[in-house]
């Protein structure tokens, strides 16, 4: 029986002991995933586009920063990061946030039905250090400054509404953003090393204008049972968003965020592990934590993660050897791709075209290491449903 599966009917009143797990404070718990061959087999030759994938999979390049995205006149920006897809009628987009100081923001790529580039646009400007973020159910982008006093802005991906300051979902230093539509709120997580995990209730569903911000609270450990408390003063002044909650835990450096079925993952770089909230039981654990797998982990600098329909989570390297490492169901991780040549980049922004058979990511800063130097690509082949 898969893990996360299990996870769900145990809360429904399984027994765990029949299955060799071991209870702790009234939940299920399992060893983080260990390294193992992944669904696609091993990564084959680099292709012309220095990218190691399986058997069956193929790369393009979609946009380079400073330059015209296919034949559009639009000129990509510099250090894409966070990104999502959206569904167009028959085609669809991919958004991109810029991690660059004060002129940031996000772009967007429009494909047609055969994935050829329509246009490509801005639909973010002027704002500061736009890394992660999410998106949301009424088909927004949700990007989010990674300073101080970071803000959420909502974008439409279509570049038609103006952006809007969420300034009600905190002022922190901001990363990634992940809506659930089950329980109608937003979890956020915050890029400092003695960061807190966030969750936003909005006063009313689909209107991110006004609603309570609350701060993730659990003990020391890595596994356990978590509660919710609400943060006096969300815009941060004088006192520190993760400094106003007693109790409230401690996540080093979050990163990517990812929610699917009652469960939430969201990933810490400063200690290189995969967090996982089991919604229905308010408990959590590790899905991945790099010193505790068996030989050589095969993920390091975790970073930004997204999932697929198979229930495979992608997690993207910031540093590592430039993989995207996948996590399966039943809790084997394994590289999926392979970029070589850029060792000073980072991968970014790993989304799903909307029927699951592209994957869009970036290499923040290319073979050049500078943020000038970005990249853009699209993976295609037989991902598993």
């Amino acid at each position: 029986m898969e893990r996360r599966s299990f996870l769900r009917g145990a809360v429904a009143g399984g027994t765990a002991a029949a299955f060799g797990y071991t209870l702790m404070q009234g939940a299920a718990y399992a060893a983080p995933a260990q390294p193992g061959p992944g669904p696609y087999g091993a990564l084959g030759a680099a292709d012309a586009n220095g990218i190691q994938l399986p058997a069956g999979f193929t790369s393009r390049v979609i946009a380079r920063s400073g330059q015209n995205v296919g034949s559009t006149s639009y000129k990509w920006h510099s250090a894409p990061d966070g990104g999502a897809c959206f569904a167009d009628g028959s085609g669809w987009i991919y958004v991109s946030n810029s991690e660059i100081s004060s002129t940031g923001g996000a772009s967007a790529i429009r494909f047609d039905s055969s994935g050829t580039i329509t246009s490509a646009y801005r639909i973010l400007s002027n704002t500061n250090r736009n890394c992660a973020g999410g998106a949301t159910p009424w088909n927004t982008w949700l990007s989010c400054e990674e300073v101080s006093s970071g803000y959420v802005y909502e974008t439409d991906p279509w570049g038609v509404n103006s952006a809007v300051r969420r300034a009600a979902m905190g002022r922190f230093n901001h990363e990634a953003a992940a809506a659930d539509p089950v329980r109608k709120v937003v979890y956020l997580t915050e890029d400092a090393s003695d960061g807190c995990f966030y969750r936003f209730v909005p006063s009313t569903w689909g209107d991110l204008s006004s609603g309570t911000l609350q701060v993730l609270k659990a003990g020391s450990g890595t596994s356990g049972s978590f509660t919710w408390a609400t943060v006096p003063d969300p815009d941060g002044s004088p006192t520190a968003t993760r400094k106003q909650v007693s109790g409230a835990k401690r996540f080093n450096g979050g990163e990517g965020c990812h929610y699917a079925n009652d469960t939430v993952w969201f990933t810490t770089k400063g200690d290189n592990r995969v967090w996982q909230l089991n919604l229905a039981s308010s408990t959590y654990e590790l899905a991945y934590d790099d010193s505790l797998v068996s030989g050589t982990a095969p993920l390091t600098g975790v970073d930004n993660v997204t999932g697929a329909s198979s229930g495979d989570l992608y997690v993207a390297e910031d540093g590592g050897n430039m993989e995207i490492c996948l996590i399966t169901p039943d809790d084997v991780v394994a590289p999926f791709l392979r970029i070589n040549g850029q060792s000073s980049s980072e991968i970014c922004g790993p989304a799903f075209s909307p029927d699951g058979k592209r994957l869009y990511f970036s290499s923040q800063r290319g073979t050049t290491g500078s943020s000038s130097g970005g990249i853009t690509y699209e993976v295609t082949g037989p991902f598993r449903a």
